[in-house]
């Protein structure tokens, strides 16, 4: 444990194909890094990892792990921290309860996910598992600000080697839809925390008949802190639910709900269990009782309540009945039949709707046709981004990639900032009632008046990460000169609050008139216009919109968010970089077990790389870091320019092959340098064996594909054979060791 975390760059375990590619890439950079005695450590952060490290009671000494993630949690608070975060699983039940399952298999001692528990030791496991699932990781590492925004080399080639865009007709049925009122918008109540206020407070449920719950005690409140609370009303989310299908059957559109019920573990899957009763409303009031005898739990799925009521022909005929009744349904998969509504974690909207709105307001029905949809987003909080870039290409038409200029990306998320740090005060409603947060001083903060099974939460931002997301900002401003927008709306509680810190700041350092603070729905008018113009913005944005807009724009503007470069500059000192996203990473999975072909593009890795290296140069004082980053850059360049990314097809070049040409690259620049006479002389030797074997290598790698491939476990795969899929280029592996 002690020397994986003192290593200098520390590069994350994860999930899925990222962890995959790793396999591949790994091995390059440690014989390449270790020219400069520089070691690279491997802390475990994947969801298989950190269920291990989560029961070690249960489990042999060979078997256990250590909690890599709360070791990580510490060390991004030091100014040493040089982290590569890969992108992780945010887990959503199905997904926990799927690697619960294949460790169990495989021999591990763990216990089953607690659906219901009722028992102490039951709640002790589904508390812990709890903890595990959804947006666990991220709020732990992410000790700093978001510094996202695409490399220049990037950019030019996206524009040099335009993606496909669907085309947007002014014609186009294709919307967004929101709920009208009481949602969490409508609800929200903000402050600011005072010095006489701040110290340890409570959230309590007072019910109609004056008793008193404590939902959660001893929440730290400081001073400086915004703190907000609001609610969703589930009777109007009922109602507009069944609306909006309604609404789509009229269009003649297809039905789809765009939630992130992995980020927001606890309300978007509530949310996502109202839409399937919605959806199957006559089902669940004629067969409600009989589906819950089965263990049906909506929350879980349409693809879970299929699978546990399959023996009851009497309740398959009832849904058929309704799917028969029902507009056309956005499809995942299908070919497999795999719906919108299946599981909770498919559908993430900050991929789907960029998808959609790429492809021209396109989705996929159950027969593969494409059509307009209804993209339904219940809260309205930052929906209208959504509405807003497609009312913008349907006046418009699609945006045209040659010219476009770009939107970076300045995010508040340092310290569990804003709603992606609301799990634990995130709370159902128990009956009618009132939840309030009670301050230590007395003080009744915000109040609510509820109903059974509304969805409340709280959640805050403290100051000081605050400040720092303001400085990064003018930071950013003056290094590029760009438009550069607060994506803030002053009629929203929670943005007031933020306006009151950002105006006075600006003013003080005599800046304001390079600013503008502007509500998000006319905040995406103004970038969309500006890029359109070929110019570039700095979208200033609060933690759920960073996540958003860091694919949205991406997605339009390079064809995927997987290539941006990510900075999180850590409060302390520190460097976390980030390696882009990973929402197309199981299908990329599923390519591979089928096929040995894995299209997942390293070039976020490769840019992450080039960074951390040059960070350690600067940091440690380690010339020969900045040497090997600088060349790294150049490998990266190369990569673009010779058009060496990964193709989606197999037995075309995959992600193996752009790995040997990243090393081909990279050995060839280093071996050219003049800055450092030793590296050059080390890699020179290196750079004519990869060129000389490059015949064989792609040779070797291109063997290895059109057959199926097995790795052991989708969740925590085997190590041999993951190498064994990975490393297929005896030649290659020659060379590299």
């Amino acid at each position: 444990m002690a020397e994986k975390m003192n290593s200098d760059i520390l590069y994350t375990i994860v999930d899925e194909a990222p962890e995959l590619a790793s396999a591949s890439f790994l091995p390059i950079i440690r014989k390449f890094v270790s020219a400069a005695d520089i070691t690279v450590g491997t802390p475990d952060i994947s969801l298989a990892g950190r269920i291990i490290a989560t029961f070690p009671e249960n489990l042999t000494a060979d078997q256990r792990q250590s909690d890599d993630l709360a070791a990580l949690g510490e060390l991004v608070k030091t100014p040493t921290a040089n982290v590569i975060k890969l992108p992780n699983i945010s887990a959503s039940v199905p997904q926990l309860v799927a690697a619960i399952e294949e460790l169990q298999n495989q021999g591990y001692d763990i216990p089953s996910y607690p659906e219901a528990p009722a028992t102490d030791a039951e709640k002790d496991i589904r508390a812990r598992y709890d903890a595990i699932k959804g947006s666990a990781v991220n709020p732990v590492l992410r000790e700093g600000n978001s510094d996202r925004r695409s490399a220049k080399a990037v950019k030019s080639y996206a524009q040099k080697n335009p993606h496909s865009m669907g085309e947007w007709v002014s014609t186009s049925k294709t919307k967004v839809s929101s709920m009208p009122g009481n949602d969490f918008y409508a609800n929200e109540k903000s402050a600011t925390i005072t010095a006489a206020q701040a110290g340890k407070a409570r959230i309590e449920f007072i019910g109609a008949d004056g008793s008193v719950s404590e939902l959660k005690k001893n929440w730290q409140l400081d001073e400086g802190t915004v703190a907000d609370a609001t609610f969703m009303s589930v009777k109007a989310l009922g109602a507009f639910l069944a609306e909006a299908i309604e609404d789509t059957k009229a269009d003649g559109t297809m039905f789809s709900l765009h939630m992130k019920a992995t980020m927001m573990k606890v309300s978007d899957p509530i949310i996502f269990g109202h839409a399937v009763k919605a959806w199957l409303a006559p089902v669940f009031e004629q067969y409600g009782d009989r589906m819950a005898a089965l263990g049906v739990n909506p929350n879980s799925g349409l693809g879970d309540l299929l699978e546990r009521v399959k023996g009851d022909a009497e309740i398959l005929a009832a849904i058929e009945a309704v799917k028969a009744d029902r507009p056309a349904m956005y499809m995942v998969d299908s070919d497999k039949g795999i719906t919108n509504l299946h599981v909770p974690s498919d559908v993430i909207i900050d991929a789907s709707m960029p998808a959609v709105i790429r492809a021209g307001g396109k989705g996929w029905d159950q027969t593969g046709a494409k059509g307009d949809t209804n993209c339904v987003i219940p809260d309205r909080c930052y929906a209208t981004v959504y509405d807003e870039t497609i009312n913008f290409f349907k006046a418009n038409g699609a945006l045209d990639v040659t010219t476009a200029g770009s939107v970076a990306n300045v995010g508040l998320m340092a310290q569990k900032a804003e709603e992606y740090g609301s799990h634990p005060t995130t709370f159902e409603a128990p009956a009618n009632g009132t939840i309030r947060i009670v301050l230590a001083n007395g003080d009744v903060l915000h109040s609510h008046a509820v109903e059974a099974g509304d969805i409340w939460r709280a959640c805050t931002v403290k100051k000081a990460p605050i400040e720092n997301w303001i400085q990064l900002a003018m930071d950013r401003q003056r290094l590029t000169g760009s438009e550069a927008i607060f994506w803030l709306d002053a009629n929203r509680a929670h943005d007031a609050q933020l306006i009151a810190y950002v105006k006075p700041v600006l003013e003080a350092a005599g800046v304001a008139d390079k600013f503008q603070i502007l509500a998000p729905r006319e905040a995406t008018a103004q970038s969309l216009k500006t890029i359109t113009a070929g110019k570039d913005s700095i979208a200033i944005t609060g933690n759920v919109l960073r996540d958003y807009l860091t694919d949205l724009f991406p997605i339009l503007e390079l064809g995927t968010s997987a290539k941006m470069l990510s900075i999180v500059k850590l409060m302390q000192g520190g460097g976390l970089f980030e390696t882009g996203a990973g929402g197309s990473a199981p299908k990329h999975v599923q390519q591979l077990v089928e096929e040995n072909h894995l299209r997942w593009d390293s070039m976020g890795e490769f840019c992450a790389l080039g960074e951390s290296l040059n960070f350690l140069a600067d940091s440690r004082g380690n010339a020969k870091a900045g040497v090997l980053g600088r060349a790294a850059e150049a490998a990266t360049q190369g990569i673009l320019d010779f058009n060496r990314s990964p193709s989606r097809k197999v037995g075309q070049p995959d992600n193996r092959d752009s790995h040997y040409w990243f090393a081909r690259y990279w050995a060839e620049a280093l071996a050219a340098q003049s800055d450092d006479a030793d590296l050059a002389a080390e890699f020179a030797p290196l750079a004519n064996a990869l060129a000389d074997g490059e015949q064989a290598i792609l040779t070797e790698l291109a063997a290895a594909q059109g057959k199926a491939a097995d790795i052991g476990g989708y969740y925590k795969p085997s190590a041999d054979l993951k190498a064994a899929i990975m490393r297929p280029s005896a030649t290659l592996n020659a060379i590299i060791g």
